[in-house]
């Protein structure tokens, strides 16, 4: 067996098109030397332009076609069965673009991580971008958070923000703020790597060493 020195944080990594996030999370733990490994990456789409990249890469690629199963839960038993073999310390979702039933989050109850793109409690859900053109904000961002059963509810790990331009439109708004995105994903998944996030039994999140936790 490994030593507690030795170990490698598991990663499965769940995506549903380009895995943009998936992409830079794994060069991030290659080009630092991170301990860890992503384990596997999962898509729910045979499409999804992200499976070729991580297959370069060595890493052990899986499909579960959501497609394929009449019901959310029969698709998430099944995924999870899948996950599982992998025995991840941690699940990241970048860009899947399924919401997860309890029966699925409560079997990996404070391992899944997912990204969203605002400044979440503000704009849950979808079209977060067009939501903060309309609202007029002069800040922007994403969240990085453990996922509950309550979507987008979870505590934060970390924030990045980005500032809003009077002449941004949802493209430029979404392009600068996806750099952003890969910043933030890339710190938590070293603070998780590191074994510094905790959760307490209130729910709050405290990350060992690090006071702020806004990342620009």
């Amino acid at each position: 067996m490994p030593s507690e020195a030795t170990k490698k944080c598991r990663f499965v990594i769940l995506i549903s098109g380009r895995g943009s996030n998936m992409q830079n999370i794994v060069q991030v733990i290659a080009r630092h030397g991170l301990p860890a490994k992503v384990c596997a990456v999962i898509a729910n789409r045979a499409d999804a332009k992200g499976l070729p990249w991580a297959k370069e890469q060595g890493i052990p690629v899986e499909v579960v076609p959501h497609k394929d199963y009449a019901t959310r839960e029969q698709f998430d038993n099944v995924l999870a069965r899948v996950v599982h073999r992998y025995q991840p310390d941690y699940i990241l979702l970048a860009g899947f673009m399924r919401i997860l039933t309890p029966i699925f989050i409560e079997q990996f109850k404070n391992k899944i991580i997912n990204i969203h793109p605002s400044l979440l409690p503000l704009f849950p859900g979808l079209n977060t971008n067009q939501q903060a053109l309309q609202a007029q904000l002069q800040w922007h961002g994403c969240t990085v958070h453990f996922v509950t059963a309550k979507l987008d509810s979870g505590p934060t790990i970390a924030q990045g923000i980005v500032p809003v331009y009077q002449n941004d439109t949802v493209d430029s708004l979404a392009q600068r703020l996806l750099a952003v995105e890969h910043k933030t994903y890339a710190q938590v998944v070293e603070w998780l790597a590191k074994g510094l996030v905790k959760l307490n039994e209130k729910g709050q999140v405290f990350v060992q060493g690090v006071r702020h936790r806004a990342i620009y």
